[in-house]
């Protein structure tokens, strides 16, 4: 698969975001999202895993892809998808974008990769290495890629991102721009998706700035702030694993109600009032008492008026 890309040094991309043009936010949706995962633990039939597609169009990419299977069913149960299961997998998903190397982000791009078909993993450098030395081996599964150890069956192309510069995804009208995020030990992804001059914003699993001594977030907002203020970008989907309850000190690399809004705070000092703005709250850790505790304290400290959206396993989000 040949995979077109344009990279353009980081502080060309700031100045291009800052040069965008105040416009009124269009009303037709310019998205959609399927999500076939959204929970952050255990349940391995619900991992971090969203399709995204610009609206009209079936060529989605996957963000993260911790479970494929069982949700393309619930998707196609919920009349989502007019085609079979396996052909939302073989022909509607063009490429995966992957935050970072933990299972419960790419667990189901292994295990359904004997009946997938030739396409894309965009990461990270230091997850596409994961991905070589520990998952696509012939000790723990086989070498679906076309990079790694030999033999290789040369079904997926890795494509390794560069922060700050675009990239076209593959056999779909988007393009990527990749942000590095802090999470404990390891580095992940926050994936800026355009189509048409619209933004999706997904982050994978990051702590806050404060506990995790980084500027990652800080440097983040700084980049979304043009984007929001010219009403462009259209959704933010941010994780909040644990609520207010966990100690900052056992976060490993999470957020919790607590600190999304403490970071929501930030953002609105360089964007302006948030007021109705989207954020789709991704990664709620089980159990289910945990995650309507973390939607509770969300309402009550959700000061900025954000339009809070919990995506739900198999129903298509239209932004």
């Amino acid at each position: 698969m040949i995979c077109h890309h344009i990279r353009r040094p980081l502080f060309l991309v700031a100045i291009s975001l800052f040069c965008l043009s105040a416009v009124a936010q269009n009303k037709r949706s310019a998205f959609r999202i399927v999500p076939l995962g959204v929970k952050g633990g255990i349940d391995e039939s619900n991992l971090s895993a969203y399709m995204i597609a610009p609206q009209g169009s079936n060529n989605y990419v996957c963000l993260d892809a911790g479970t494929l299977h069982y949700g393309i069913g619930k998707a196609v149960d919920n009349k989502v998808f007019t085609v079979p299961a396996e052909q939302v997998l073989r022909r509607y998903i063009k490429g995966y974008l992957i935050s970072h190397s933990h299972l419960d982000h790419l667990a189901g791009l292994i295990i359904n990769s004997p009946d997938d078909t030739t396409k894309t993993i965009y990461a990270l450098s230091d997850c596409i290495e994961t991905f070589k030395t520990r998952y696509f081996t012939w000790k723990s599964w086989a070498n679906f890629a076309d990079e790694g150890e030999a033999p290789q069956l040369k079904k997926y192309h890795y494509q390794v991102l560069t922060p700050g510069s675009e990239t076209l995804l593959a056999n779909t009208e988007m393009s990527v721009i990749a942000f590095p995020l802090s999470h404990s030990n390891l580095t992940s992804t926050a994936f800026l998706v355009g189509n048409n001059g619209n933004y999706v914003l997904y982050l994978g699993d990051t702590g806050p700035d404060e506990i995790e001594k980084s500027s990652n977030l800080a440097n983040l907002w700084r980049a979304m702030a043009p984007l929001i203020k010219a009403k462009k970008l259209k959704a933010i989907m941010i994780e909040v694993s644990f609520s207010d309850e966990q100690p900052d000190k056992t976060l490993f690399g999470h957020l919790t109600p607590k600190w999304l809004m403490k970071e929501m705070h930030r953002l609105t000092t360089l964007a302006g009032p948030l007021d109705g703005f989207d954020v789709i709250v991704t990664h709620v850790k089980p159990p289910e008492t945990s995650i309507e505790r973390i939607k509770q304290q969300l309402a009550i400290e959700n000061d900025l008026h954000l339009h809070l959206i919990y995506p739900q396993q198999g129903q298509a989000i239209n932004l």
